[in-house]
């Protein structure tokens, strides 16, 4: 049975389309894995009866033309999932179940998966290192004394930990990037409205996006061909020819030409993560690729400017949560105070303090200093990337200025640990994609991630070359079983 949860997506499917193994013994093997799972704190709710039953339903009318065949799997509790438990790892939606499903979970039930459960992350998306989450920090599968990231980092310590095949988080910051660096996994973020938001628990409208977690860059672009879909339910969803992702996957990226902007070199960045980069860019030219110097110069405004955009639209957003229509409700002696007193008691103190940020920039006086500026910097930083695109056909920079630190290294120093999103934000705020691939690990043996940037839905060029240099890499993720009850 262990077996079984080391096999990639693409091998389990392999698996079951040519009856070597059933959903049934699959499911089996990763619920196994999971429940002796406790001390990673992974799961926030688990339904392994419920899939355990859609497996064995699976196995009796099985239907192999899916890309999904009765594949179990865990989804980060951002995502709405029917008549379950849907928190986003805040108190303030502790008892709140969906009676409706998110588009993108729906695509993957469509295609055969079955869900495992609920998966913890930063309350509403907030942080970079899964310590916000009202459930308690989840510890990393590498070591029991690291952060796995954030704030999908339920979701990267569930893949890397072998509890689940793959899974899918959101990136609003690099909230999938940074934690599959911190892990040893792969992890995509998608252009800007090529996967729907409908059903996602909101933090910043115009930054979120969902995007798969897995073992490798197959898997990646298989479950990212399953999630990526137009969606009417969605204003923002774009409709545009989707390749078949898996299938149109190469290695051959000769001619290539791949950017090396010189501003992702910042101060006090580890000579490790120098290091790291300069044998990625050894391995673009190994994959016969040419590397060309560039310049980014609004880099150095994009974290900023994230900072204020960001919790501008999540003030906007987490303005619904006021203890009437769901979700936790504080006693009050009239209507005002029970609103403060849900909010104040509901929300963790990093989301109090993005709200009051948010607020802040947004009030009368202070709209057109910070809120209009940081748009028309984020305006700038998109220009930048448009004029780079015009020399080469993607750009590689490290996905993570260090390794994973420390559990509660950062939590009293918020500045620090936005910084952790420095290499990250950029692509966000220009709605372009960007994946992490694990390249090496550090002196303690904790792994680090190369980040590639695409132009805007031109994710099959950047899976080739994530494809093309983890053949290059071979990375092995060092995992101890440290946790294994």
């Amino acid at each position: 049975m262990s077996d079984i949860t080391k096999k990639s997506l693409t091998e389990l499917v392999e698996n079951i389309k040519n009856k070597k193994l059933s959903s049934t013994d699959v499911t089996k093997a990763f619920i196994d894995r999971s429940e002796k799972s406790e001390k990673l704190n992974t799961y926030i709710t688990n339904d392994f009866t419920s899939a355990l039953d859609k497996a064995k339903k699976f196995d009796q009318k099985p239907n192999f033309n899916l890309k999904l065949p009765g594949i179990p799997m865990a989804v980060k509790d951002l995502f709405c999932t029917k008549n379950i438990k849907t928190t986003a790892g805040s108190k303030i939606l502790n008892n709140f179940v969906p009676t409706y499903e998110s588009t993108v979970t729906e695509n993957i039930w469509n295609e055969g998966a079955i869900l495992l459960g609920k998966l913890n992350c930063d309350e509403f998306a907030m942080g970079s290192s899964n310590e916000t989450s009202f459930f308690g920090n989840v510890q990393s599968p590498i070591d029991k004394n690291l952060v796995p990231g954030g704030s999908s980092g339920g979701s990267a310590s569930a893949v890397a930990g072998q509890l689940t095949p793959v899974t899918i988080g959101t990136d609003t910051g690099g909230s999938i990037r940074q934690p599959a660096s911190f892990t040893g996994i792969v992890g995509l973020k998608p252009t800007y409205g090529s996967c729907s938001r409908y059903g996602i628990v909101a933090f910043a409208s115009s930054l979120d996006q969902a995007g798969p977690m897995a073992q490798n860059v197959k898997d990646c672009a298989l479950l990212y061909e399953v999630i990526s879909s137009y969606d009417p339910k969605d204003s923002t969803s774009i409709d545009f020819k989707r390749n078949h992702y898996s299938k149109e996957l190469t290695n051959n990226i000769k001619g290539k030409k791949i950017g090396i902007p010189k501003e992702y070199r910042v101060d006090g960045m580890p000579k490790e993560i120098e290091d790291l980069w300069q044998k990625g860019i050894q391995y673009i030219k190994d994959c016969g690729a040419e590397t060309i110097d560039i310049s980014l110069p609004n880099t150095s405004y994009a974290l900023p400017t994230y900072y204020i955009v960001a919790p501008a639209e999540a003030s906007s957003n987490l303005a619904r949560y006021d203890g009437v229509k769901y979700g936790f409700r504080a006693k009050g002696e009239n209507l005002i105070d029970m609103y403060e007193k849900t909010r104040s008691e509901g929300f963790g103190a990093e989301v109090q303090r993005r709200i009051m940020i948010g607020t802040y920039v947004l009030s009368s006086g202070y709209y057109d200093a910070y809120y209009l500026k940081a748009q028309k910097v984020r305006k700038l930083i998109k220009n930048d990337f448009d004029e780079a695109y015009k020399k080469v056909d993607a750009i590689l920079t490290p996905s993570t200025p260090s390794s994973a630190f420390k559990i509660g290294e950062k939590t009293n120093d918020p500045v620090s640990m936005y910084l952790n999103d420095i290499f990250t934000v950029p692509v966000n705020l220009a709605g372009l994609p960007g994946i992490s691939i694990p390249a090496g690990h550090d002196s303690k043996g904790y792994p680090l991630g190369l980040q590639i940037i695409g132009k805007a839905f031109d994710e099959q060029n950047i899976l080739n070359i994530a494809y093309a240099m983890e053949e290059k890499i071979n990375f092995k993720n060092k995992i101890t079983d440290w946790w294994i009850k």
